[in-house]
């Protein structure tokens, strides 16, 4: 079993170490929400004043962070983490965020011979509290090996995308398909339904035909369809509108960056963008739907 800190206690953090614990490793957090931080420590968890207290000594240091500017403000500079840290540690950023603070990061871990990966994840926060999560790293092969140990604890897919930065991309590519074929799959429920065709027939035919998907397999969007779906409990998320959105404005970097141009990437962006404006950032991604009956 391991030392682990763990960074960043949100709808994905806590389940997230709430498992490191159940598997029996040894789990110091740290989060601005005093709420979170007891939660955890009735759990069983230590609770440490600061990210900095919270890592030193650790075998792992695991961090869930909002956004590009917070992992770099964690790890770089003269009071971040990779100044007061050593190869002993492996820091996994589990945050989803640009390529570029990733790659930045990473960088800087390597020339302290630290070892880093970023690591974003895929499932939402029912696979998060299940430990069935899609881990997608971007760092070198030896952190990769110890990545594994600790990872396996959290999710059931553990992937090496490629050196580091290569979770981000991968991370942005999935989530700008899965937005895509949301949608597709939103429109054409939607369309079945004006013509009087039952949507649960509708996707039975689906997903016995090519038009199958995610979203129609595992995540039906048409509320009654699936039970145990955020589309048949009033869009209670889930993944929320906010997120996506966020995710999908991260792919739009990584295209640009690459001269890309993605235009259903785009599209998607816009109309996640257009149905958050109204009012919809904290329902299920899967209430684009709604945008189509409105």
């Amino acid at each position: 079993m391991a030392d682990v800190a763990f960074i960043g206690l949100g709808n994905m953090g806590g389940p997230m170490a709430k498992n490191l614990l159940a598997a029996g490793h040894a789990v110091v957090v740290f989060d601005l929400s005093e709420t979170a931080c007891e939660q955890m420590q009735s759990a069983g968890a230590a609770v440490a004043t600061s990210a900095a207290e919270a890592a030193m000594g650790r075998d792992y240091v695991i961090s869930m962070l909002p956004a590009g500017k917070h992992v770099a403000a964690t790890y770089l500079g003269d009071d971040g983490l990779l100044s007061k840290l050593d190869s002993t540690t492996t820091i996994l950023d589990c945050s989803t965020i640009d390529a570029a603070t990733a790659r930045q990061v990473g960088e800087a871990a390597a020339e302290m011979g630290i070892g880093f990966m970023d690591s974003p994840v895929s499932g939402g926060v029912a696979a998060a509290a299940a430990g069935t999560l899609a881990f997608m790293c971007g760092g070198d092969a030896a952190t990769f090996e110890k990545a594994k140990l600790i990872l396996k604890d959290m999710g059931k897919n553990i992937f090496h995308a490629g050196p580091a930065g290569a979770g981000q991309v991968a991370k942005g590519c999935n989530n700008m398909l899965l937005a895509i074929h949301m949608i597709g799959t939103c429109e054409a429920l939607e369309m079945g339904a004006r013509n009087g065709l039952d949507p649960k027939v509708l996707s039975d035919i689906m997903l016995a035909s090519s038009g199958r998907n995610w979203s129609l397999e595992v995540y039906n969007p048409y509320p009654g369809v699936m039970p145990a779906a955020p589309a048949s409990n009033d869009y209670k998320p889930g993944f929320m509108v906010d997120l996506m959105v966020k995710d999908l404005g991260l792919a739009m970097e990584i295209a640009q960056q690459s001269d890309v141009d993605n235009a259903m990437g785009q599209l998607a962006r816009e109309l996640y963008a257009q149905h958050q404006e109204a009012g919809n950032g904290q329902r299920d991604f899967s209430s684009i739907l709604r945008s189509l009956q409105s």
